[in-house]
């Protein structure tokens, strides 16, 4: 199949389009509502909390989640002072509209037939699929930066430049842990790459019968992505551009209302939309898993939907899993994993990825200097990445003796600095010890 085929879409009348484009809204606004109520309910028992296991127990959870989404619906909207009025209020609008967006191309099942006419459970399809949804998360990034600068406010503006910053960093590495995937699939197309996907592995001229799930066969571009993932929905433990503990709560600090209603939905969609990527790129999409893709009945039509969203509620508990399990990153080890591990190991995977294509079709694989030399080159990256190791920091010089308590709070020295001296503070004495140089406090 060439890269630029794909599904029959655009054959479809405009109502069935119309139908489809409002069911999809309507599932993901519920979708959006449980998934509160199940965040809340696996971190309440992951964390042993008593509030969300009673209160929000089954239906009464959900109902809950309901009344705060209508409490913001006619909450007062205020906006702050020196604040742009008309980016402010835009910026959850593009936030808004963007985390919609993807689900266009995203499908959901096979062909069924609708009302007499046979159609895809998919909006529709384009041969650059995959580009359409990376291009449609970058806009959104849009509404976070417009959000912290429109607002006039410090905490707000770091907050969007955290964001901007996290966007530049992960979506080049979520970009390169994608290309494999066009290689192994030969299409950017959404649909095509579900039906690369239900190949079976091939050992030889033996078929194994499993499906060729790319989480298996592209795992480094899987893990690379899971990582991103999670730095592109901006939740923990890469929730920087809103960390409560910082920044107060980042660039929607100045919101209230329905606007801070859409950055909250924006939120939880986004997260469903990372999900469902990750369902489609790397885990089958609708098809069934092994072993029921063997039963041909329940790996077609209408049954899509279920393994789809199976799936897609599987990588959501992942992600409240996350969160529940993992402190936040500090800011600069979040970027220094983003520009110095994800990026460099991306391209190095992408260039094994096409040698090892190219190696195949060419028939290189027969030559014993190609196999040594393939070797030579494996052993060296994996020396490079277990025994390379990091260069002991330099000790710095002073002259000064070191004063812990100069700034008015207690810091530890660097290297080759030593505690020295007697400090006083409010009449006490507190000398270092001989044996690890830490301070000793009296009572004041």
């Amino acid at each position: 199949m060439s890269p630029l085929d794909v599904a029959p879409f655009g054959t479809d009348p405009w109502w069935l389009v119309l139908i489809k484009v409002v069911v999809l809204f309507v599932i993901l606004l519920a979708w959006t509502i449980f998934n509160v109520w199940f965040e809340r309910r696996v971190l309440g028992k992951m964390q042993n909390r008593i509030g969300p296991v009673m209160n929000s127990a089954w239906a009464g959870g959900v109902f809950q989640a309901v009344g705060d989404g209508l409490k913001l619906v006619f909450k007062e909207m205020i906006t702050p002072k020196g604040a742009d009025k008309f980016v402010f209020n835009l910026a959850p609008v593009i936030a808004g509209i963007a985390c919609f967006s993807s689900w266009a191309v995203i499908p959901l099942g096979g062909r069924v037939s609708m009302f007499g006419h046979q159609t895809n459970l998919q909006v529709t399809d384009v041969p650059v699929a995959v580009l359409f949804i990376i291009a449609i998360s970058s806009i959104g990034v849009y509404g976070i930066v417009l959000a912290g600068w429109s607002s006039a406010g410090s905490y707000s503006l770091l907050g969007a430049l955290r964001s901007s910053a996290s966007m530049i960093s992960y979506e080049v590495a979520m970009g390169l842990s994608l290309v494999a995937v066009f290689m192994f699939s030969g299409t950017m197309s959404t649909s095509g790459i579900v039906t690369a996907q239900a190949r079976p592995i091939m050992l030889g001229s033996f078929s194994t019968g499993i499906p060729g799930h790319y989480w298996l066969l592209l795992a480094p571009s899987f893990v690379i992505y899971v990582i991103t993932m999670l730095g592109e929905s901006n939740r923990t433990p890469f929730d920087m551009p809103e960390c409560e503990s910082e920044l107060v709560s980042g660039f929607s600090t100045e919101y209230s209302g329905f606007p801070y209603g859409m950055y909250y939905l924006a939120e939880y969609i986004n997260m469903a939309t990372l999900s469902a990527v990750c369902v489609t790129l790397f885990l089958g999409g609708y098809r069934a898993p092994w072993p029921f893709n063997h039963l041909a009945f329940i790996d077609q039509g209408w049954w899509g939907l279920l393994w789809f969203f199976i799936k897609a509620q599987l990588v959501i508990f992942f992600f409240v899993w996350v969160r529940g399990a993992l402190p936040r990153f500090r800011y600069d080890h979040y970027m220094q994993m983003g520009w110095k591990a994800l990026i460099p190991i991306s391209l190095v995977w992408v260039l094994l990825v096409a040698l090892m294509r190219t190696a195949g079709d060419q028939g290189w694989f027969g030559s014993p200097i190609f196999v040594v030399i393939l070797g030579v080159v494996v052993l060296a990256l994996l020396a490079y990445l277990f025994l390379g190791g990091k260069e002991k920091p330099e000790p710095v010089a002073t002259e000064a003796p070191f004063d812990a308590f100069a700034g008015g709070y207690p810091v530890p020295p660097l290297p080759g600095q030593s505690l020295s001296g007697t400090r006083v503070l409010s009449g006490t004495t507190e000398e270092p010890t001989p044996t690890t140089g830490a301070t000793m406090r009296g009572e004041n």
